[in-house]
């Protein structure tokens, strides 16, 4: 066969010769280290479901603040539960590790087993107190001998403000313990500790149309259960609590001798729920209370000694419990908690002025910031994924890092990051806090890349229309896994569309935690 020849200007190439120089051309056009991670990411943003959509993605080198991956990096975002990252890192900063809650008893010395006056119940802002604590106040003031209160049961709660719910948080939201009121004196409902709310235990009787039996956790005369469920062939419940009062009703039906999941639901002033629940504490002690209720009135500076007193856990071991499922309750007890601390008025403004100036040592610019909760849930909370990552590499050099660090949800181990990225170079390697809302996804954290290099990140996602953008965010963060010096773009999307990211037991919607189902459905 003849060889044919292209002639090009003075260059003369054979056709194999052609064949040569575009397979070099080829070669060179797989992209590897940066160029190859942003290619990989951007094809994975390119997903539909986030057409017309905002999203903020930023990627970098822990150690030196390197930008790798660069998105919208400034753009400002709702962050949802992301928002818990700025009130961790500003409690412990502000507090410390080693801070704890205090709920006490206080009241003039008794004689001869009678408190002669007022018994005060002073709270903190503890979001842990459950009723077995108040049982156990309750006991030990029987063990030192008490045995009658000649006076009022008065429950101060004034240690934080009067302002029971973040700016914006959603109307519909309100009933459900995420949503639950705030207070300085609380109490939850179980061991996730939820403040401020009550549990319903529903069990199903002997035969179809039997009364359903309901067990309410704490007991209380405080709240109302209005009960319209009989039993039937299958579960099918309704629970609501009336929108302006502490009435709850129950219909539908459940299965004979069955006792389906549970459900919690928030009470209007938990601060009165308290009062309750301590009153027949104080009964179950065998202490008369001679007098009425009184709630959220300060305890006067002569109001006697210290009877009793409560700790909670420290601080160190709070931000874990608080990061790990996404407690709002712990997030906005201590976002008032700094500002108590700092002004002695527990309010939302002092906790965001004292978070901001706590970040802002570790060169943190919180001017981008708008911190109106300490939770996530209001929906004016603003940020941006470049502001959170600087915050992870600011925070390497506090003393509390490894507190903050060790709060982290990790993928395929533990948190609302249990059943995500399992069987993918994320797996036990993703460290990152999740973040979700209607039309609000977000996970921001710590990964190690293919090389050994610590890398952080911040995905922000808002405004799609689509149930969830969860399996985007396990994409990026299983992307940037995998990313090396030597790893192409091929090489890298592989990864991300690994098919063993296991999917929990039940379809989650992308507004809700798992953990935040019930029971936790992660």
């Amino acid at each position: 066969m003849k060889t044919r020849t292209i002639i090009s200007g003075t260059v003369a190439v054979t056709a194999a010769g052609a064949l040569a120089l575009a397979g070099t051309v080829v070669a060179q056009a797989q992209e590897t280290g940066s160029a190859a991670l942003a290619q990989a990411i951007d094809a994975i943003l390119a997903d539909p479901a986030l057409t017309d959509s905002q999203s903020g993605v930023i990627v970098k080198d822990a150690a030196t603040g390197e930008v790798l991956y660069d998105h919208n990096g400034n753009q400002r975002g709702l962050p949802g539960s992301n928002q818990k990252l700025t009130t961790v890192a500003g409690a412990l900063e502000t507090l410390g590790e080693d801070f704890t809650f205090t709920t006490e008893l206080l009241g003039d010395r008794p004689v001869d087993g009678v408190v002669d006056g007022d018994l005060y119940l002073r709270g903190s802002g503890d979001p842990t107190m459950l009723e077995e604590d108040y049982q156990q106040l309750a006991a030990d003031l029987a063990a030192h001998g008490i045995s009658r209160i000649d006076g009022d049961l008065v429950a101060d709660d004034t240690a934080f403000d009067a302002a029971r719910h973040g700016d914006e948080w959603a109307w519909g939201d309100l009933q459900y313990a995420p949503a639950a009121e705030i207070s300085a004196l609380t109490i939850g409902s179980g061991p996730d500790h939820w403040a401020g709310t009550v549990r319903l235990f529903m069990t199903g009787g002997a035969a179809s149309g039997d009364p359903v039996q309901i067990k309410m956790v704490p007991e209380n005369d405080y709240v109302t259960v209005v009960n319209e469920a009989t039993t039937g062939a299958e579960t099918d419940l309704s629970v609501n609590r009336d929108e302006h009062a502490n009435t709850i009703r129950v219909t539908g039906t459940v299965e004979a001798g069955v006792t389906p999941d549970y459900y919690s639901r928030s009470v209007i002033d938990p601060t009165a729920l308290v009062a309750n629940v301590f009153a027949d504490a104080l009964a179950d002690n065998g202490i008369d209370l001679t007098g009425d209720l009184r709630v959220s009135e300060p305890t006067p500076q002569d109001a006697g000694q210290t009877l009793a007193s409560h700790e909670s856990i420290p601080l160190s071991q709070l931000a874990v419990d608080l990061l790990k499922p996404s407690n709002n309750s712990y997030s906005e007890a201590l976002f008032k908690a700094v500002a108590l601390h700092n002004t002695g008025e527990g309010t939302f403004a002092a906790g965001r002025d004292g978070v901001h100036a706590a970040i802002e040592r570790y060169g943190v610019d919180t001017d981008v910031l708008l911190q109106v909760d300490g939770s996530g849930m209001s929906r004016f909370d603003q940020m941006t994924p470049d502001m959170i990552t600087d915050l992870f590499i600011g925070a390497k050099d506090a003393p509390w890092f490894d507190t903050f660090y060790a709060g982290l949800p990790i993928a395929c181990v533990d948190g609302t990051l249990v059943s995500r990225m399992c069987d993918t170079p994320a797996a036990g390697n993703v460290h990152a806090k999740s973040g979700s809302q209607s039309s609000i996804s977000a996970l921001s954290g710590f990964v190690t890349d293919a090389d050994g290099r610590e890398l952080v990140f911040s995905i922000i996602l808002n405004d799609y229309i689509v149930s969830s953008v969860k399996s985007i965010e396990n994409q990026i963060a299983v992307a940037i896994a995998s990313h090396s010096e030597d790893a192409t773009e091929a090489e890298i999307s592989t990864f991300a569309q690994a098919e063993g990211v296991a999917e929990p037991a039940v379809e989650i919607p992308g507004e809700r935690e798992c953990t935040y189902f019930e029971p936790v459905a992660c």
